[in-house]
């Protein structure tokens, strides 16, 4: 599945008209939402019935297309399947933790129960097969539901004209700071050929570098919500001190946004063209499978984890591993700093001591060099489980060009006298 995305052109009444869809679309998935929570055993195809209902009831929502009624009865949906999900998964841990014997703390086991939406920025209405048309040229989008929101422009790098009209599944509508966006998704299954690079590598992300691999190579951490901290902060003043209801609030708002906006697409560039160069470099990618979640618990490090946006890239490393074809593994981040490199042996460090220094072979390196390695080492072992490949010596047999053996050759069990 491919999103494309372009930007609309229009007058102020046209995103006006745009605005009633979106709230429309809120609405149906607030009224099935308190439908759900109303009536016990509401499934799935219930909440699509009732979308019928409140295009009845409610004049207003008839305007807006049926298919886009119902992705926001889906979109209801999916809420409460995370919810019982969760609830699930919060049942099992803490059958887990009476078994093993650990105290029920009742503070995480928050399962997400689904939420009202409220107005905000960052909005969206989404549309399946009907309710709008294409012009020929695949530059002009027409809405044809009844909101009546006319054409727009469509301002995008990317050309639609590679992919036939039944290939586009979804048109989905994006409010944004900075006006109104179209992504059309596709379903186009996209593959990639690239030469084999006989290089495998092992990521250790951190704070002070953005990563350090495993042949000592370290990218240094952009940090781009910092460099802009003192221009929001500014922003925030003028935006605290501004009258509520009046047009300068509006005003200092949107370009508070509009900051926080350009942060955002600032880290997804990065770890996208980071990403992307990784890949193409690697024919196996080994990384840490951390829980950010958690780890932004910390108040002194929260803001800075935030900003390194460590899942992002995570993400688009799976994404191009899948695209190119290369290997990405997740290993357990469990003692990959505290363990020797060389020797296999725990040497226990704070978080303060950047410097590797083995007591048992006199191994002395870098803290988040030896973590890489010992990275990459956990990475080609999961590899060889998992069936991919055997083990490290069939990587090389592979990129070379040869076929593993099924399994490892060894000698037959003398037999019992």
């Amino acid at each position: 599945m491919l999103v494309f995305e372009a930007k609309l052109k229009g007058s102020i009444e046209q995103y006006e008209k745009l605005d009633e869809a979106i709230r429309t679309a809120r609405f149906i998935r607030n009224s099935c939402l308190r439908y759900w929570m109303d009536n016990k055993g509401v499934g799935k195809y219930e909440l699509s019935a009732y979308c019928a209902v409140l295009k009845k009831e409610f004049p207003f929502a008839n305007n807006l297309n049926s298919m886009a009624r119902q992705a926001s009865a889906e979109r209801a949906w999916s809420a409460i399947a995370r919810f019982f999900d969760n609830c699930k998964k919060n049942i099992a841990k803490k059958a887990e933790n009476a078994v093993l014997g650990f105290p029920q703390v009742e503070r995480f086991s928050k399962t997400g129960f689904p939420r009202f939406k409220k107005h905000q920025t960052h909005a969206s209405v989404e549309y399946k097969t009907t309710g709008y048309k294409l012009s020929e040229d695949r530059r002009t989008i027409t809405f044809t539901d009844g909101f009546k929101s006319g054409s727009f422009n469509l301002w995008a790098t990317r050309d639609l004209h590679f992919y036939q009209l039944n290939q586009i599944k979804r048109v989905r509508v994006v409010r944004r700071a900075d006006g109104y966006y179209a992504q059309f998704c596709l379903d186009v299954d996209r593959k990639e050929l690239r030469e084999p690079t006989g290089q495998t590598i092992g990521l250790d992300v951190g704070l002070t570098h953005f990563y350090t691999d495993s042949d000592g190579k370290t990218v240094e951490n952009p940090r781009h919500l910092r460099k802009s901290e003192k221009s929001l902060k500014r922003l925030g003043r003028k935006l605290f001190h501004s009258q509520k209801g009046s047009k300068n609030r509006i005003k200092h708002r949107n370009r508070l946004s509009r900051k926080h906006l350009k942060v955002s697409r600032q880290r997804k560039d990065f770890a996208v063209k980071l990403a992307r160069c990784v890949i193409q470099s690697s024919d196996l990618v080994a990384y840490e499978d951390l829980m950010v979640r958690n780890m932004v618990k910390n108040r002194k490090l929260s803001k800075s984890i935030s900003d390194a946006a460590w899942s992002v890239f995570r993400d688009w490393l799976e994404y191009f591993g899948e695209v190119f074809g290369v290997a990405t593994v997740a290993v357990p981040p469990h003692y990959t700093s505290a363990n020797c490199s060389n020797c296999g042996e725990v040497v226990k460090k704070s978080l303060s001591t950047r410097v590797h220094e083995c007591h048992h072979c006199g191994f002395v390196l870098d803290r988040d060099w030896n973590a890489a390695r010992n990275i990459l080492e956990l990475g080609l072992r999961t590899v060889g489980h998992t069936g991919t490949l055997n083990a490290s010596g069939d990587i090389d047999l592979c990129i070379g060009g040869e076929t593993p053996q099924c399994k490892p050759s060894r000698g037959k069990r003398k037999p019992k006298e």
